[in-house]
């Protein structure tokens, strides 16, 4: 029985409306041992007859038998596992992969197959030897001669150990010496295999070939067997489907190894994200929304819904030019400079006469009172301007009474006494009351928060301490200013347990700041010199002990009442977030109240359907850009048809370059998609200076970030997988020759 019967088969080329014969109603049998030499003019049909031989190309009619089997039948899938069980090719034009080193492209063989990389690498290397090209292993083949890339071509088909070797003039670029090298080598292989070569240099070859096929016009017009053959058992090669590692190392090499075409699809990558990104800001702008309508913050009391929290992106505080700046922006309509009280409850009371509260603000009376209604503006410290509704009792029938009074003002758990009230401003739209009071008081109010906020670190000998480990600070003038005194029980803490002349350095830090101040210890009290030192009285000593008592202006020297953060008002709701986008400009962290608020349920369902709706859209629009991805990622994997058949042609299945198809996507999407998050990052550091895409970024979340990556990756693999099965539409041979 035949390795390789034909007959009466015929190939054809359609090209329009042309037909054109391969070659026609040709009959022939191959057998195992033979060493045979197609030979004829160009255009005899030679190759075609190779092609179809070893599986590359498709034949019209007649029958070919492979061992026995017909093949009239074969899928293109029966072709890939007769071209890996049976066939290695020699290509007159290499077929080379040109990016891949000389061992790459023989090692690409086994990986294809099968083959684990950590296995095959003693037996590639002993195939480059076999044809001379070990200090070429790490040379990319495009930058070898003619002469090499035929002797990567023929190590390459030597390593798949299948029982036909079909080679198309394998020593058309050699010189005479290496020829006759490839050809011996070649012919010592025939006895476990069937070897045909396609040549126009008989000659060359004549003292090894078995058996002579001279064509002619798609004919055999000489069959003549030079030699008796005899042939073994057929060995088929050992072929597995490629393992996952290999798949992944290969996505990896072939997504970077060409510049161009990894520019080009990164680009075309990166152009998608940015159209899916700009058509779901659409579906996420719809959950923001909601908060533009209506709602509530149990947190910050005075939540009105044109209100920014600003401070500064180098935590530093706002200076007058900082405020001037800031009220260049057209939509601020007024400016609270002293966020700090912002939203703290205030109670003015003389209980149990009067109580009055305010849940929200303080104002400094020299900005913002020019007249009042009723009684004089202050001329003290003490003295303040209450506003609110004259349908208040307080402030109408009882006005007389109210600024003859002397009131407490309470902030936290701190107190201001002998507070009077000198003047009143009627305001009927006015629910609660507002008071402005002197720079004076604000100041006081603001050091209590200040003081509240901060947190102390004690460093004592060089050792770090909490404020309740090494005393409470007690205010107290007798102490001369840069020193301190502290209880005799702290000498323990010091070199020789005293502490007289050291150093002890308190660090007072919060959100904002961070103040460093160091003191002298010039002197510990105790029960017998604490009148002396403190100015108290003997029997107030158990009261303080564990204290440190230092000079006022050195504890307030602790705490800065500096303005670290402020709010502004704007006037347009419609523009806030152009407001906001203005202020990070300027290098401010902004927190809009309205993105804090708690939306109602009614809102909520209207605008579910809004939400719908855009919905729909954005899957149009996906559809709409798939088909326009499509078309162009095509064109540019297009220029990819040869690495693909070479693939094939080698035995990649239809599965194995889907799959690779699936992975070099996969790492194209996430270089993209990593280039896109970074474009976004620079753009909200401003380095970029691009307001609508900062707009878009204030309203992307986590989970929208990842929606767009899966949306990019769903895409991205369905392109994959049609481009896959285009791919497999004709044969190898035909893909291969589609125009580039």
């Amino acid at each position: 029985m035949s390795l390789i019967e034909l007959k009466k088969v015929s190939k054809f080329y359609y090209n329009k409306n042309n037909i054109t014969s391969g070659f026609s109603k040709l009959s022939l049998d191959l057998n195992l041992g033979e060493f045979v030499a197609i030979t004829g003019e160009s255009g005899s049909g030679k190759s075609t007859l190779l092609n179809v031989i070893s599986g590359l190309d498709s034949y019209n009619d007649g029958e070919m038998f492979i061992n026995g089997q017909e093949t009239s039948h074969y899928t293109e899938i029966d072709y890939e596992i007769y071209r890996k069980k049976y066939v290695s090719n020699i290509f007159q034009n290499f077929n080379l992969i040109n990016s891949y080193t000389v061992y790459q492209n023989v090692e690409l063989v086994l990986l294809l197959n099968g083959y684990r990389k950590s296995k095959i690498k003693k037996k590639v290397l002993k195939v480059i030897d076999q044809v001379g090209l070990t200090k070429y292993k790490n040379t990319k083949a495009s930058k070898l001669s003619g002469g090499q890339k035929q002797r990567v071509a023929i190590a390459r088909a030597l390593i798949k150990e299948t029982p036909i070797i079909v080679a198309d003039e394998p020593t058309g670029n050699l010189d005479t010496k290496s020829a006759s090298e490839i050809i011996n080598l070649l012919s010592s292989l025939r006895k476990d295999r069937l070897i045909i070569i396609v040549t126009h240099n008989y000659e060359q070859v004549s003292n090894y070939v078995t058996r002579k096929i001279t064509m002619s016009d798609g004919k055999i017009v000489q069959d003549k067997k030079l030699k008796q053959t005899e042939s073994n058992n057929i060995n088929y090669f050992n072929f597995k489907e490629m393992n996952i590692p290999s798949k992944i190392r290969l996505a990896i090499r072939n997504t970077f190894n060409i510049k161009i075409k990894f520019l080009l699809l990164l680009v075309s990558y990166i152009i998608l994200i940015f159209m899916l990104f700009f058509s779901y800001s659409s579906v996420v702008k719809i959950n923001n929304e909601a908060k533009n309508y209506s709602g509530t913050n149990q947190v910050i009391s005075k939540s009105s819904k044109d209100r920014i929290i600003i401070n500064k992106v180098d935590k530093t505080y706002f200076t007058d030019g900082d405020y001037l700046d800031i009220e260049k922006i057209s939509n601020i309509k007024k400016i609270e400079k002293d966020d700090l009280i912002l939203g703290k409850k205030i109670d003015l009371s003389d209980e149990p006469n009067y109580n009055f509260y305010f849940y929200n603000t303080v104002f400094d009376y020299n900005t913002y009172v020019k007249k009042v209604d009723y009684g004089t503006l202050p001329s003290k410290e003490n003295e303040i301007v209450i506003k609110g509704s004259k349908k208040r009792p307080y402030l109408s029938k009882q006005k007389d009474s109210l600024l003859k009074g002397t009131y407490q003002l309470f902030y936290g758990d701190d107190v201001i006494k002998d507070i009077k009230i000198t003047g009143i401003i009627y305001d009927n739209n006015s629910i609660d009351y507002k008071f402005y009071l002197s720079n004076y008081l604000i100041d006081r109010i603001k050091f209590y928060y200040s003081k509240k906020n901060s947190k102390f670190e004690i460093t004592l000998n060089n050792r770090i301490y909490k404020e309740g480990d090494i005393g409470t600070l007690i205010i107290n003038n007798n102490i001369p200013v840069g020193n301190v005194i502290i209880d005799e029980e702290k000498n323990i803490y010091c070199e020789k347990e005293n502490c007289i002349n050291s150093k002890i350095n308190y660090n007072s830090k919060n959100l904002y700041y961070t103040i460093n101040k160091t003191f002298n210890v010039i002197n510990v009290y105790n029960e017998e010199n604490f009148e002396k030192l403190t100015g108290l009285k003997s029997n107030y000593y158990k009261a303080y002990t564990n204290s440190v008592f230092i000079n006022e202006k050195d504890y307030n020297s602790l705490f800065d009442i500096k303005p670290y953060q402020s709010s502004i008002y704007v006037k347009d709701m419609e523009k806030i977030r152009d407001t906001v986008i203005e202020l990070n400009n300027k290098g401010y962290n902004t927190y809009p109240i309205i993105d804090t608020l708690y939306v109602d349920n009614y809102t909520v369902q209207d605008l579910k359907l809004i939400k719908i709706f855009k919905i729909i859209l954005f899957i149009i629009y996906d559809v709409v850009f798939f088909f326009i991805s499509y078309m162009v990622i095509k064109m540019i994997l297009k220029s990819r048809n040869k690495y693909y058949s070479i693939l094939r042609i080698l035995g990649a299945t239809k599965k194995t370059i889907k799959k690779l198809l699936i992975y070099e996507t996969i790492n194209n999407i996430n270089v993209a998609y990593f280039i896109f998050i970074s474009f976004l990052i620079l753009c909200n550091k401003n380095i970029i200076k691009i307001s609508y895409v900062r707009k878009i970024i204030k309203l992307f979340v986590l989970r929208d970030y990842v929606v767009v990556y899966f949306v990019l990756l769903l895409m991205s693999l369905l392109i994959s997988i049609k481009y896959s099965k285009k791919l497999f539409k004709d044969t190898a041979l035909e893909t291969y020759r589609q125009e580039i």
